[in-house]
């Protein structure tokens, strides 16, 4: 935790240190090496506004294509109950 972020020569890409494992809870997603670097990387270039924004966006799209899909499963399972009768 206490080594600063690596960037690439030319800056382009972020090294982070990759764990074997996936971890099982959210506790420990946060606290795994991939996620530390992230924030390390997001607080020591100040881009916290920026990093919101996109992580705003993020969820407003999987929020979006969550809606789609329940709709689109309504969708078929009245056509199911339709061909049923």
């Amino acid at each position: 935790m206490s080594e600063k972020v690596k960037l690439s020569k030319d800056g382009s890409s972020i090294d982070f240190v990759q764990s074997e494992n996936v971890p099982t809870s959210l506790k420990k997603f946060r606290q795994s090496p991939e996620i530390e670097g992230f924030y390390r990387f997001i607080y020591e270039n100040d881009l916290q506004k920026e990093g919101y924004e996109i992580l705003d966006r993020i969820i407003t799209q999987r929020k979006l294509k969550k809606q789609a899909d329940k709709k689109q499963a309504a969708l078929e399972d009245k056509k199911d109950t339709k061909k049923k009768k």
